[in-house]
């Protein structure tokens, strides 16, 4: 066996509950400025803590504890981190659901996560309510005021502290990931999966006096929860939310703010590389572009980079890890890689045909240990020794390579989910829809690689005899029932999908004729 250790300092991990973790800066600096829209919400450390407390205390009156799970449906606003972390010291449980959903994507969560509470935003409530039909949740609230639900400030009472719990073992969020294959399911992460991620990420960003950072990446989404709404919180860093990603009003905020830190995904960072209104504003206050949710060229990264006059640089996580395992160190950037591994992680680079460990340049599954390891999928134990073995190690589903530097480079997938621009896409999900189509007798979804959305998602379709169907017909057919980012972007008719003698698609086939 060969183990790869991080070549980083281990840390401390403190066992504490995640919101005591991330709040503490209340204490140290009561009077900076938390998190805000950059208009008309602003929190200090003092009044996002006291809001935190008192949203506890009141979810704790009507009955919410241990055993209970709320679902927030919810763009990146600062009441979002309020939220949060009210669920979590009320000792529940909170589900991040895609505000985009479809009613039966939200209804498959509610059910799944056995939420009982839903919280909402006006613009996505006819979805929302919609979609808690059929499901336990008995109440319906929204930020602000809109008819048909009970406003968010009625959640408010008198303020608690943390209610007990195991912070090893208590499930605090269910985030919802694919995994390496099949439908969505809910990752299990407790107080210190997500404690721990925060503090191996000690040696890797690095945050100095007054920061200031970008908050545009959902934080529904694992990398936009802990990453920054999470972590930039508990390092004093000010977190200045978007609603949804625009680049001139990113730009915009990047000046007005002072903002140092750049959270991105690959095609944002391509609108820094590429589009000519990048040259208006003043970026003079970055330091660091981050890239993550999927993997950046080093071309690319080169020629944002010189062009905004900072590094940009990577990291490689998933849901399942709390989400980083590795990083790029400060200063140390390898353009084309995925940095070290983080602290407190060790990994294994596993040939998926012979189990054989391969060493430094040679390629193989990256398999991943460490205390950011989820506890598991929710109501799935067969997915989760699928991805857990009995040694701990997450097989990730990604073949790495490991060079002499001790850098990660992503280099392909074993797993069928595509990525496209970060967002996952499973495949199965969009076949077992397709092949309801009266037209589609049989149907096989890749990933085809695209330099500005990472992947896109192309079906190969075996039509019924005698009929036909057009791209326009099945994106209409998918979108009736699917977010927008599960899209069909690619079509092509072929005379048989290539299966294996168990019935299994030969995607790599298919990739291969494509």
């Amino acid at each position: 066996m060969i183990i790869h250790k991080s070549p980083l300092p281990d840390v401390d991990i403190p066992a504490v509950a995640v919101s005591a973790y991330v709040l503490q800066k209340a204490a140290e600096t009561p009077d900076a400025v938390a998190i805000t829209d950059g208009a008309s919400s602003t929190y200090t450390y003092a009044e996002l803590s006291d809001a935190v407390h008192r949203m506890a205390g009141g979810l704790k009156s009507r009955g919410f504890g241990p055993g209970s799970t709320l679902g927030i449906m919810a763009p990146n606003v600062p009441e979002y981190a309020i939220v949060f972390h009210a669920v979590a010291v009320a000792g529940g449980t909170i589900t991040t659901i895609n505000p985009t959903y479809g009613a039966g994507e939200v209804r498959f969560q509610l059910q799944d996560a056995g939420a009982t509470l839903l919280l909402t935003v006006p613009m996505f409530l006819p979805v929302a309510a919609e979609a808690m039909e059929g499901t336990d949740v008995t109440e319906l609230f929204v930020m602000g005021e809109a008819d048909g639900a009970t406003p968010m400030a009625s959640l408010f009472g008198d303020p608690i502290e943390q209610v007990a719990v195991d912070v090893h073992d208590h499930v605090v969020v269910l985030p919802y990931s694919s995994g390496t294959t099949g439908l969505p399911k809910g990752v299990m992460l407790t107080h210190t999966n997500l404690v721990a991620n925060i503090c191996q990420m000690e040696h890797v960003l690095t945050y100095e006096g007054d920061e200031a950072a970008l908050a545009a990446l959902p934080f529904f989404h694992i990398y936009g929860m802990q990453v920054l709404m999470n972590g930039l919180i508990a390092n004093g860093v000010k977190v200045v939310t978007m609603p949804r990603f625009d680049l001139d009003a990113a730009l915009g905020l990047v000046q007005s703010e002072k903002i140092t830190r750049f959270f991105a995904v690959p095609p944002m960072v391509l609108g820094l590389a590429k589009a000519p209104q990048v040259e208006t504003y003043d970026l003079s206050s970055l330091k660091q572009v981050f890239s993550g949710a999927a993997p950046l060229g080093a071309d690319l990264a080169n020629e944002a980079g010189a062009r905004i006059g900072v590094e940009v640089v990577q990291g490689y996580g998933m849901t399942e890890l709390s989400p980083v395992s590795h990083s790029t160190v400060e200063g140390h950037g390898r353009p084309g890689t995925s940095g070290v591994a983080i602290s407190n992680v060790e990994c294994r680079i596993v040939d998926p045909e012979t189990g054989e460990d391969q060493p430094v340049g040679e390629r193989g599954e990256l398999w991943v240990r460490g205390p950011m390891v989820m506890k598991g999928y929710l109501n799935n134990e067969q997915a989760t020794a699928d991805t857990i073995d009995a040694d701990g190690w997450l097989h990730t589903g990604d073949v790495a390579v490991i060079d002499e530097a001790g850098h990660y480079s992503i280099v392909d997938r074993i797993k069928e989910l595509i990525k496209y621009n970060g967002f996952q896409v499973p495949p199965a999900e969009l076949e077992a829809l397709l092949i309801t189509h009266p037209a589609i007798v049989d149907v096989a979804v890749i990933g085809v690689p695209d330099e500005a959305a990472g992947e896109l998602p192309k079906a190969f379709i075996q039509v019924a005899p005698g009929a036909t169907v057009t791209l326009d017909e099945v994106q209409e057919f998918v979108g009736e029932h699917l977010v927008s980012y599960k899209q069909i972007r690619l079509l092509e008719e072929i005379d048989a999908i290539p299966k294996s003698a168990s019935g299994k698609i030969l995607r790599r086939e298919l990739r291969d004729r494509d």
